[in-house]
């Protein structure tokens, strides 16, 4: 093995000459001072007579995390927490590493490879250790951008070094994450010339099914980006399953809760499922990392005051942050901006209030936020997947409430629901364009394409743009009529947001009454006992 230290302002691409080959026969275990060039030198340390040696090997070689006592990974699929479809998928591949001739006598070929879908934080990773330490066998771990390099066949003299590995280690399992870094979609332009991208794909594509068999490995791969990998790479023989690990559901993100919760001191009279249950109603779309974070967050902020165990308002805290921020103590808004924050919230509040296709609101601030929140409203959202015409128009009449009430009270508007703009345009130019919702532009979906191009003529892209600027107009116009409807409800609830700054549910029961329409998507009973100001 030789030592070596380049001092150069050029990289050394070729391996010795037998010039130097013939100096390190004569002095082994000795310095060697070699001239490459006029502006390169090179100190070569002998420390073994063997003279198969380039410059090159060192990084034409993987360097993957090889775990072989599974007890390291200190991760088994009961710390895998609301993935049940996802764990049965993978199961199989624990019982073929551990009793392989089972299969084989029936004949039976097990997939070889799978490859784990889905949103960031689901916990693919987690589940490949999960997976690894089930079966009891060596887990081999790399990242995709590991393959990436400047050098010319360098990728794919990687690929072909990690499976050498693997083969050495079988039976185990070959795990590599962001396969997306490696395995884009091939392009058949000529013009385009070298890739080394492609060379390294090509040469995964032969590893994985190809001349040379691959026994008793498992491949796992992750991305969340499976629409732009190759065809090639996704079909059956190499990726024979691919498992898609979606956001949690109500119960998934329950369990999710449960098991974090589990590892963190919480207040004695209070015990996992009195939090659970009600954690996971108000984080829908949260991914188990986003979930890992705020249960983290409630214990921190625990820590920093010196509590003896995690309560409710910790955990308020942390939901709070995670969706506005932190909130800015220092930041002082003169006395009208403060009112016409209150007023603007209090708006948002009231429509929502009276609309029956909304979300339950659970707390409205005026409190100045890190995300660049002067205010916000803290709703009790639902998983619903499918949305008709009415509870869309709903949400965009409640979302065009604070813009309402400004103008109301003060007979004038100002900058403050730009959010508010972005999200209804949005939500309009969606169902004129997409969904189909439009009777003047018909059962068409035209969705955005890459760099702004479109599919449709000018005179259809005008018609889109006034049938988009009249829903809007309808949805301001309704949320107009509301507050001007409900004017002393209005100033109750802008009043009492300037007097505390924080008014909940309960809070809006007393000044404005029930809600007027029972929200069938939400367990919107339970918000009175919920939460409680700080």
């Amino acid at each position: 093995m030789y030592r070596i230290s380049l001092h150069t302002r050029h990289t050394l691409r070729w391996p010795l000459s037998s010039c130097v080959q013939e100096q390190c026969r004569q002095w082994p275990h000795q310095s060697v001072l070699i001239g490459a060039s006029p502006h390169t030198t090179m100190h070569l340390s002998v420390s073994s007579r063997s003279l198969a040696f380039s410059p090159l090997d060192m990084i034409r070689k993987a360097k993957p995390t090889i775990i072989t006592d599974p007890t390291q990974l200190d991760t088994s699929f009961a710390d895998v927490a609301g993935m049940e479809e996802a764990k049965n998928e993978v199961v199989e591949f624990v019982d073929y590493l551990k009793y392989p001739q089972r299969y084989s006598e029936l004949g039976a070929r097990t997939p070889k490879g799978a490859l784990l879908y889905g949103p960031p934080g689901t916990g693919k990773t987690l589940l490949a250790r999960a997976l690894a330490a089930e079966a009891c066998v060596p887990f081999l771990s790399i990242a995709g951008s590991d393959f990436v390099e400047v050098y010319a066949g360098t990728g794919a003299a990687r690929v072909r070094d990690l499976f050498s590995q693997s083969r050495k280690h079988a039976p185990c399992i070959m795990y590599i994450d962001e396969i997306d870094a490696v395995g884009k979609t091939r392009r058949s332009s000529i013009s385009e010339g070298h890739n080394e991208q492609e060379n390294t794909l090509n040469q995964l594509l032969v590893e994985m099914d190809g001349i040379t068999p691959l026994e008793s490995v498992v491949i796992l791969a992750s991305t969340n980006r499976v629409d732009i990998l190759d065809q090639a790479l996704l079909r059956p023989g190499r990726f024979d399953r691919q498992i898609s690990i979606d956001l949690p559901t109500l119960a998934e993100r329950k369990a999710i809760f449960e098991l974090y919760l589990g590892q963190v001191l919480l207040d004695p009279d209070r015990g996992v499922t009195d939090y659970s249950a009600r954690l996971a109603a108000l984080t829908p779309g949260n991914s188990g990392a986003d979930i890992a974070n705020i249960v983290n967050e409630a214990a921190l902020h625990a820590a920093r005051y010196k509590k003896s165990g995690v309560r409710e308002d910790d955990f308020e805290y942390a939901v709070e942050r995670i969706i506005a921020g932190m909130e800015k103590k220092n930041h002082v808004m003169s006395c009208e901006e403060r009112r016409i924050v209150a007023y603007h919230e209090a708006g948002h509040a009231l429509v929502g209030w009276c609309l029956e296709h909304t979300d339950p609101i659970m707390k409205v601030s005026i409190t100045p936020r890190t995300k660049g929140a002067l205010g916000f409203s803290q709703y009790l959202p639902s998983d619903q997947k499918l949305y008709t015409t009415e509870q869309l128009f709903d949400r965009m009449s409640m979302a065009l409430g604070g813009r309402a009430a400004e103008a109301i009270t003060f007979n004038r508007i100002t900058t403050g629901a730009r959010d508010d703009l972005e999200k209804v345009t949005e939500m309009a130019y969606r169902q004129v364009a997409e969904f189909g919702m439009s009777p003047v532009i018909g059962h068409i979906s035209l969705p955005p394409q890459a760099g702004g191009k479109r599919s449709y003529s000018q005179k259809l892209s005008r018609m889109i743009d006034e049938e988009v600027k009249e829903l809007v107009n309808r949805a301001y116009l309704r949320a107009k009529q509301i507050l001007e409807e409900h004017t002393e409800q209005l100033e109750k609830v802008a009043v009492s947001l300037l007097e505390k700054e924080v008014v909940n549910y309960k809070d809006l029961v007393d000044l404005i009454g029930p809600m007027a329409h029972e929200k069938r998507l939400h367990q919107h009973s339970e918000l009175a006992e919920m939460w409680t100001n700080r």
